[in-house]
């Protein structure tokens, strides 16, 4: 059989990402070993994804067991796999209803077309207006692209989706100042994560809350990121006092096997009346199966709690390496969502920290140029950690070293 290599990506590959040198061929817990049979510490978890780490047995299993059932059936019947996650995700927070989708980017295309859909039948065609945050990462569909507050990934493809209006993150003025009667919705990230591992200041997460009621308009909560335990909580919204209307989760809700969620009230819900909103491969026994089984693990004390020790684990040795190297000027984040804020001297080089991490053995990843983000396994180890932050060090001293 003829050898894949890195090489293939540039020839057979729509060139949307560019991705590292090495390919991953196997992984367990947090370690991860190339082609050539090289191991790498995973601090970057698949992007927050793989939260119970690399072929995690339980899982496995799960997988295994559903396999040899049902796979796949058609969205006119349901299934036994999504009714138990349903109701595990609804009994575990505010919501009454769950739907069932493949990604992040999926949730969160539902959620603004059902905020839209109930402004539209409760109020009325006029009151169409989405408000986001600048920075904010909402997923790769033209009209999620179009809510996240990143121009550089929505321009260039023609008229967007309008009504979306986008203001500073944490500046409540600036809020007041564009809600209005006309607006349907306010969504946000409770941790901005592409955005620079940013955290919602308490204070402001509760006007957000009280100005949407004013106005009544729907909050939604993006926790694509920061759900499923990545903060220290089932969801982050659970720490800042502040129920949303929609919740939208996906990344770490399958453990690694895409699925994404929307979680609402039962009268929000019932404006998505059958034909009106719907996905082929949502919810599918498979999918779901393996998310009920992630979740149950997930949603433990004790596993929350390790959570929160772990934070304190980085927080440590980042300061051990900064107190040498003095390349950062804050550590900001929650749980096992970190960004370490890199100091002025060293501002646009976040990638060079990646790499260097990849030379050392050690994965992490990027939030903007001036953040490196650590978003590891909930259930990391204390020897992967000490061996993943060693080889960080060192991979710090490198970029130092210029």
């Amino acid at each position: 059989m003829e050898q894949v290599t890195r090489a293939w990506f540039d020839e057979v590959v729509v060139p949307t990402y560019a991705p590292a040198q090495f390919i991953p061929v196997r992984g367990l817990g947090s370690r991860l070993w190339d082609q050539q049979d090289r191991e790498y510490i995973d601090l970057a978890g698949g992007i927050a994804v793989n939260a119970l780490g690399h072929c995690h047995p339980a899982l496995v299993q799960t997988l295994i067991e559903q396999g040899q059932t049902l796979w796949h059936v058609s969205n006119w019947m349901t299934n036994e796999p999504v009714l138990r996650l349903a109701r595990k995700m609804v009994d575990a927070t505010f919501a009454d209803r769950a739907f069932f989708c493949n990604s992040g980017a999926e949730a969160n295309e539902a959620a603004f077309k059902l905020a839209r859909r109930y402004a539209h039948e409760q109020h009325g065609a006029q009151k169409d207006q989405i408000i986001a945050f600048f920075q904010g990462f909402h997923g790769r569909t033209f009209f999620t692209v179009s809510v996240g507050g990143q121009a550089s990934y929505s321009d260039g493809f023609g008229p967007k989706p309008g009504q979306i209006q986008h203001v500073a993150y944490n500046d409540l003025a600036a809020l007041q100042a564009v809600i209005s009667e006309r607006t349907c919705a306010v969504v946000m990230e409770p941790l901005q994560g592409e955005g620079g591992v940013l955290p919602a200041d308490l204070e402001f997460a509760k006007a957000v809350r009280e100005l949407c009621d004013a106005h009544q308009a729907l909050l939604i909560f993006d926790e694509v990121q920061t759900g499923m335990g990545r903060t220290g909580s089932l969801f982050a919204y659970m720490q800042l006092g502040v129920e949303p209307d929609i919740l939208t989760t996906a990344k770490a809700l399958g453990g690694g096997f895409p699925i994404g969620a929307m979680l609402t009230r039962e009268a929000i819900a019932q404006v998505f009346k059958p034909g009106v909103h719907g996905t082929t491969f949502g919810g599918n026994p498979l999918a779901c199966a393996v998310a009920e089984t992630a979740f149950e693990l997930i949603n433990d004390p004790a596993q929350l709690a390790g959570v929160k020790e772990r934070e304190g684990w980085f927080r440590e040795a980042l300061a051990v390496i900064n107190a040498q190297y003095h390349c950062f000027s804050e550590v900001r984040g929650q749980g096992l969502l970190l960004g370490a804020v890199l100091a002025p001297e060293y501002q646009g080089k976040a990638k060079a920290f990646v790499d260097a991490g990849i030379e050392q053995g050690v994965l992490v990843l990027v939030a903007g140029a001036n953040v490196v983000r650590f978003a590891p396994a909930l259930n990391l180890s204390r020897e992967e950690f000490d061996l993943g932050m060693q080889r960080f060090a060192a991979a710090v001293a490198a970029v130092v070293a210029g």
